[in-house]
């Protein structure tokens, strides 16, 4: 055989013992889509973002952050079912990771906002969150020599209100977790997933899972009842304000506990789920998923491979897995 011979059998032979898809491999087409690359963005922008990102004096007594709800190291959130405000009591909802949280359609669990600098505006003004004011934020950024240079080299009337909004919503938009093992099966990486995790992908369609969780971001993209097969607050009990969703917004009876269906991205590190941080596992979530938003009974096993599955969605953030 001639070389070239030789390495065109070698190639099939390693893709029909499913060693790897050639690196040439198409991307699938399929309704999920892998993640964008993150943005290339000013960097000066980016840096004072995440300088702010970590800053307690957003916060009226200087002891809050973003990153103190947002940790970057466990998922984007904080693992407790409701963070600590500056006041040192829980907030009323729990707190959804701020990864991936640019690609979602709406911010905040009843959408009531259409973009991140949108959110961090009412964030540091909310009484239960940060407390503070923005004329005050403002003054006290403004008083430190090293804020003031670093304004003035990426906005040219320097420190107010709208640009640290912008700057925090800069270096948000680049809190994207790429190189899941889902988005390289998407990009054509076919043997990277499991026949189980592949299977699970299945059941996932089957059962319509996807009719809500879709997108880019594998959710966020839409608005959904909690409770479209069932009363899952009358189930639960002990009704609470923060559970009328966008009925708080617009006193429509219609969207009486409707939310913004949560991104499924990473969804295997930010336990516990839902508004109410009710679920306080993946098992539990996807039960609670299957009775009151599907109607279905599903098998232990079907259930089993869904999870499978949606760990697969966990990407990667500085080059190491989350």
């Amino acid at each position: 055989m001639s070389n070239v011979v030789n390495h065109r059998f070698g190639l099939m032979f390693a893709l029909c013992l499913g060693t790897g898809a050639p690196l040439s491999a198409a991307p699938l087409n399929e309704a999920l889509k892998p993640l964008p690359p993150v943005p290339v963005l000013d960097p000066a922008k980016v840096e004072l973002g995440r300088q702010l990102f970590n800053e307690p004096r957003l916060s009226v007594n200087n002891t809050l952050s973003c990153a103190s709800c947002h940790q970057l190291t466990t998922g984007g959130a904080d693992n407790k079912p409701f963070s600590i405000g500056f006041d040192g009591k829980p907030v009323q909802i729990n707190t959804p990771s701020v990864f991936n949280a640019s690609l979602n359609f709406k911010q905040f669990w009843n959408g009531r906002v259409d973009t991140l600098e949108a959110q961090v505006a009412q964030v540091v003004i909310s009484p239960v969150e940060m407390g503070s004011d923005w004329n005050t934020v403002v003054h006290n950024l403004a008083a430190l020599p090293a804020y003031q240079n670093a304004f003035k080299q990426a906005y040219p009337d320097g420190v107010t209100a709208s640009n640290v909004q912008n700057a925090l919503a800069t270096y948000e938009r680049t809190l994207l977790t790429p190189n899941s093992r889902f988005d390289q099966y998407l990009l054509g990486n076919t043997e990277i997933l499991t026949t189980q995790e592949k299977y699970g992908y299945q059941r996932f369609k089957d059962y319509g899972c996807i009719a809500c969780h879709q997108g880019v971001n594998i959710g966020g993209n839409m608005f959904q009842k909690f409770g479209v097969m069932g009363d899952y607050f009358e189930k639960r009990g002990n009704p609470l304000e923060s559970d009328l969703g966008r009925y708080l917004l617009t006193q429509d009876e219609e969207d009486r506990h409707v939310f913004k269906v949560p991104s499924l991205r990473n969804v295997a590190v930010t336990a516990p789920y839902f508004h109410d941080a009710s679920a306080k596992t993946l098992e539990e979530a996807v039960d609670v998923m299957f009775k009151y938003q599907l109607g279905r009974n599903p098998s232990q096993e079907d259930k089993d491979l869904i999870i499978e599955f949606l760990k697969t969605l966990t990407g990667e953030w500085a080059g190491k897995p989350l």
